[in-house]
């Protein structure tokens, strides 16, 4: 999945200066909002500035932070093409725990475009430091891609990152420095999955041994919603976005609450669908082509100012364990 359009090219907002995290009356407390963006992007594009905009001037007082893993925007692109996605993940999460305003709030929301979304979840999985409330995923490979896209004509990075794809997906020096590879899941290579995945069988609970502290901490969320673009063609199968499983001979989709992920609850899933916490979301269009509107409406609906008493109450927060 190397070549899409980077994201939100199509939004426009009323700029607002920055603010940061306000209790809107003696009840309500606004959380921050932690964004990480998707492959081919960077902190600096445009559109993810009109998106800040966007969140300041739907939800005032909120403080947005977008995760970035360089300084300047072309080397935050470049590393969503080449890095060991854990020694990213390890980079966020000091970033975030080390946030003077998200590390004293009691909570985060985190709204994660493409693979930003499957990097959010491996982020509450491995740290969650500080604590996320709500987890909101727009075109999330979080059953892994099953194909690579073609780059466009010019992009050094994509081919780049392209050319090392298709020279071996499970080779150890592929798996630890292409970024894609390392959420690459072809049910008809489960085996070799299983035993070189440097990131998404790991985070996914797939191998044997199985991590309760991921379990734990996923469905410590108070809301946890995944949105697929009805007509994407970029992140392939789709329907990953809603953790399904494609098997690309038949056609057949099985959905998450048909497979052994959900019903052994290796993450926390159906822990979370039994609490009513767990959302599935269609949108349409393509990958990644956001209106403003149907943004503004998400924003509303779950990063909108709550109850300071439901957040620290809220049995998420209290299931939170010490990281270490």
């Amino acid at each position: 999945m190397l070549c899409f359009i980077p994201i939100l090219a199509c939004i426009t907002a009323t700029a607002v200066s920055a603010s940061i995290p306000t209790h809107n009356n003696a009840d309500q407390i606004q959380l921050p909002l932690v964004i990480w963006h998707g492959l081919g992007d960077d902190f600096q594009r445009d559109g993810l500035q009109e998106l800040v905009e966007l969140v300041e001037t739907t939800n005032p007082g909120t403080y947005v932070h977008l995760i970035h893993l360089a300084d300047t925007g072309s080397s935050d692109r470049q590393q969503t093409f080449f890095g060991n996605v854990t020694e990213q993940m390890e980079n966020v999460c000091g970033q975030l725990a080390a946030d003077p305003i998200l590390s004293t709030a009691p909570a985060v929301n985190a709204l994660g475009f493409s693979q930003g979304g499957q990097f959010l979840r491996g982020y509450i999985e491995r740290c969650n430091n500080p604590p996320v409330y709500n987890l909101v995923t727009y075109g999330s490979q979080h059953n892994g891609i099953s194909e690579f896209q073609s780059c466009k004509l010019g992009d050094w990075f994509c081919n780049s990152a392209e050319a090392l794809l298709r020279s071996g997906t499970w080779a150890d020096f592929v798996q630890s420095h292409i970024v894609p590879a390392q959420y690459f899941r072809d049910p008809e290579e489960l085996d070799q999955y299983l035993e070189h995945s440097n990131f998404l069988a790991d985070i996914n609970n797939e191998r044997a041994i199985k991590n309760e502290a991921y379990k734990k901490r996923l469905a410590s969320l108070n809301k946890f919603v995944m949105y697929m673009f009805e007509n994407d063609t970029v992140a392939v199968p789709k329907e990953s976005a809603h953790f399904a499983e494609i098997n690309a001979t038949e056609g057949s989709v099985t959905p998450l609450k048909d497979r052994l992920i959900y019903k052994e609850d290796w993450l926390g899933l159906k822990s979370l669908d039994e609490r009513g916490k767990l959302d599935f979301r269609t949108v349409p269009g393509e990958h990644m082509r956001l209106e403003d509107d149907q943004l503004k409406s998400t924003f509303k609906e779950f990063f909108s100012p709550v109850d300071s008493v439901i957040v620290s109450h809220s049995p998420g927060l209290l299931m939170q364990e010490p990281v270490v």
